[in-house]
Formats: structure tokens, sequence, C-alpha cells
């Protein structure tokens, strides 16, 4: 179960609880089945850290094919270079179209570079807002329950 229906399933828990007369809107809840969300949630934590790391191992993944591409499009454009030097009539044509590619292809290599960090990067950001939000639920419900706890002993 993912930790978003966790949550909302310790939420639901809370709302459909008894409230106390006269305790300022506390309730109570059986605290064997709060525990058991809660154990629930840190054992679900640990997948979406899991998928983290996979979004991570992608980016990397990503860059390495960029990378490969780039190496790739340079060589070939060294060895058209390299055919085009041999040709005695169009030697400077040669030489100048084949900066022309290999400048292209570098600029090319560092915008597949750009982009995939900046997707990367996104996505971890959201991953990151999402497991930052659903830890501070998880320690605002664990603060409520330990608060209704000492006032009810």
């Amino acid at each position: 179960m993912k930790v978003d229906d966790l949550i909302l399933q310790l939420q639901d828990l809370i709302n459909d609880a008894k409230s106390m007369p006269f305790s300022g809107g506390k309730v109570l809840v059986n605290s064997e089945q709060v525990y058991d969300i809660i154990d629930q949630i840190q054992d679900s934590m640990p997948a979406e850290v899991r998928q983290a790391k996979n979004i991570v191992a992608d980016r990397k993944q990503i860059i390495t094919e960029a990378n490969r591409e780039s190496e790739n499009i340079i060589r070939a454009a060294e060895e058209r270079k390299k055919v085009m030097l041999n040709q005695s009539e169009i030697v400077r044509e040669a030489q100048a179209k084949a900066k022309e590619i290999i400048d292209d292809a570098k600029q090319k290599s560092a915008e597949i570079r750009k982009a995939a960090n900046v997707y990367v990067d996104s996505i971890m950001k959201r991953t990151e807002e999402c497991l930052t939000t659903q830890l501070s639920e998880v320690k605002k419900t664990r603060t409520n329950i330990s608060n209704s706890q000492k006032k009810q002993g």
C-alpha cells in the first residue's frame, strides 16, 4: 500500500473516532490500529526511497546514453573529416565542414546533457516534496496521538 493511502487511512481512522465529551475535540482511537498503520507506513517508506534511487539511476543512464550518442556523433564527424581531407580539391571545405559538424555535435551533446539534468532534477524535486509532505503528516499524526494518549493517561 502506498504511503499516501496509509496516511489517508490514518486520517479516516481519526475522523471516524468517537469524540470525548468536554475534551475540546479530542477523540478516542484504537492505538493498535494506529500503530499498525504507522508500521505499514514505515514498511512502505523504503519502497519510495528505492523509487527515488531508481530515478537517480535513470538519470545516470540518460546521461550515459547522451554521452555515448555524443561520442558516436563526434567519432562519425571525425571519420567524415578524414575522408574529406583525403580529397585534394576540397581540403579547405572539408576542414570547415568537419569543424562545423564537431561543434554542432558538441553543442547537441551539451543540450542533451542539460535537458537530462533538468528532467531528472524536476523528478527528484517532486519526489522530495512528496516524501517531505508525507513525513510531515506522519510526524503531525504521531504528535497528535501522543498528545491524545498523554491527556487520557
